[in-house]
């Protein structure tokens, strides 16, 4: 357990002007999770591809097993037993789980694949590994969790001894991210080394045996898990006292307008039977487990996915948009819960995606005036506090944090009078989580009604006013934000009494 099995050496990384790594040394004992932690751009992910042979450093030394290895490929990573398994999947979509596994080492006849011997070679690893998926079904069938394994089966037909995880939970749901943190934990016990990259500091201090912060390209430190809470890890990576996580909460006026109110919305087999209601200058949250039916009520009020009962007011007057275009027009804007999937255009600049829904306003004689849409995004991207060279940039290019700012951006290029934001700081860093909490603090307490959606509990906690619950699709308890109680909040997400619903 505490000999080292990888052991990087003054390694330093330039990107022209940016220092990725400056002289980072690091030991990776055998055996253990390795968790490495820090902010976009602190250089974790970055040592990661140096060690899978993604990158090569500028200067210094990568050491296996005793050996030096300067990785220049993948390739050569691998025949060290090295491997990463990314965020975005490598996986070929129309070919079976057992032939994902072994693609590129099936055993042949000829030119002929050995089907029997492939099928007993997988059905060995499943026993060995004790990771389990159907060998026949079809890549593209299965889910974000079951396809993470068959990478992790196909690092261990190749006989990795590192398995490096670049944030592996980002896309899971609740139960997915469950059990690859169990995965994670058995390869570990079975002697495999995991260098785990995550966001989710929770995750981290559950399966970590050791954990490395990272800040500025620079190791901050090395310490056991065991030696390390949720709240001394963030103070490492950001660099500054943790006083306090949420932004204050200013009161809702006692007379504040009512913005939004819902009346017994239902959608067949998604939820029924929903009432709740959002005041100018509040935040209110909805809390749940995945699939509790949140993310659904959000779309309904949006336009997107229509109730089939219940109704609406908006600002006092009846409320029924047919279209997502009816819902912008009477001031709702909604952040999405996957900025890559239903968010933003990746490739295209962060001038585009700021005014896309908007086109009218950077219109000049009937055609889009890049001068006053550059003019439009630019000052929305100031007042959300994007950080980006300028607007011509593509969204690609920009670390989580920001691009969840653009959405921000967008949503802002109106005034609204409701905002719905779902997950607003989903797969963002703990420094870029403060400024959107700070922003969403500010536009309530200008007066705007606030809607979200969150799965982090101490998000729920820091920022609401007001907290329901759903369940099953039902709406379950409700808590008012000064007084709530975690355990219930966390407990009514089950299915158990609580609150006032």
């Amino acid at each position: 357990m505490n000999e080292p099995i990888v052991e990087f050496h003054s390694i330093t990384k330039r990107y022209g002007a940016t220092v990725a790594l400056a002289d980072v040394s690091l030991t990776i004992n055998a055996g253990e999770v390795h968790a490495l932690v820090g902010e976009n751009g602190a250089g974790k992910s970055t040592l990661g591809k140096v060690l899978a042979g993604l990158t090569t450093p500028d200067s210094g030394d990568v050491v296996v097993s005793g050996r030096t290895e300067n990785f220049s490929s993948p390739r050569q990573a691998l025949s060290a037993g090295i491997t990463m398994i990314a965020q975005e999947l490598s996986l070929v979509p129309g070919r079976s789980v057992a032939e994902n596994v072994y693609l590129g080492i099936e055993p042949h006849a000829g030119p002929f694949v050995k089907r029997g011997e492939l099928k007993r070679r997988f059905a060995e690893l499943v026993i060995a590994s004790g990771i389990e998926v159907d060998p026949d079904a079809h890549v593209e069938q299965l889910r974000i969790g079951e396809q993470q394994k068959v990478e992790i089966l196909r690092a261990l037909a190749r006989e990795a001894r590192v398995i490096i995880m670049d944030e592996p939970t980002a896309r899971l749901s609740l139960d997915e991210t469950r059990n690859l943190l169990a995965t994670a934990r058995q390869l570990a016990d079975s002697g495999t080394t995991v260098v785990f990259v995550s966001h989710f500091l929770e995750e981290v201090l559950q399966i970590a045996d050791r954990i490395t912060v990272m800040r500025d390209a620079k190791i901050v430190r090395t310490t056991a898990a065991n030696d390390e809470t949720k709240d001394s890890l963030i103070e490492a990576m950001t660099g500054r006292p943790l006083d306090a996580m949420f932004p204050h909460r200013a009161p809702v006026s006692p007379d504040a307008a009512e913005v939004l109110a819902v009346r017994n919305l239902s959608l067949h087999g998604q939820y029924s039977d929903i009432s709740l209601t959002v005041a100018a200058g509040e935040i209110v949250v909805i809390s749940g487990l995945v699939g509790a039916g949140r993310t659904e009520v959000l779309r309904a009020i949006y336009g997107d996915a229509p109730a089939t009962a219940g109704t609406m007011t908006l600002a006092g007057a009846p409320y029924t948009p047919k279209t997502t275009r009816d819902a912008i027009r009477q001031g709702i804007a909604l952040i999405p819960e996957s900025r890559k999937d239903l968010g933003l255009v990746m490739e295209r600049s962060v001038a585009d995606n700021v005014t896309l829904p908007y086109l009218a306003e950077v219109e000049a004689a009937g055609l889009i005036s890049h001068r006053r849409e550059r003019a439009l995004a630019s000052e929305r991207m100031d007042r959300v506090g994007v950080k980006a060279a300028s607007a011509d940039i593509a969204v690609t290019t920009l670390s989580g944090g920001n691009q969840q700012k653009v959405m921000f951006a967008r949503a802002l290029v109106r005034t609204p009078v409701l905002l719905l934001a779902d997950e607003p700081t989903r797969g963002v860093d703990v420094g870029a989580k403060r400024s959107i909490y700070d922003l969403i603090a500010s536009l309530a307490a200008s007066g705007m009604a606030v809607l979200l959606v969150s799965s982090e509990i101490e998000e729920v906690m820091g920022l609401a006013h007001r907290i329901v619950v759903m369940h099953q699709g039902q709406l379950v308890a409700e808590f008012d934000g000064d007084t709530a109680q975690e355990e219930l909040v966390i407990a009514a997400a089950f299915g158990a009494a609580g609150g006032d619903a």
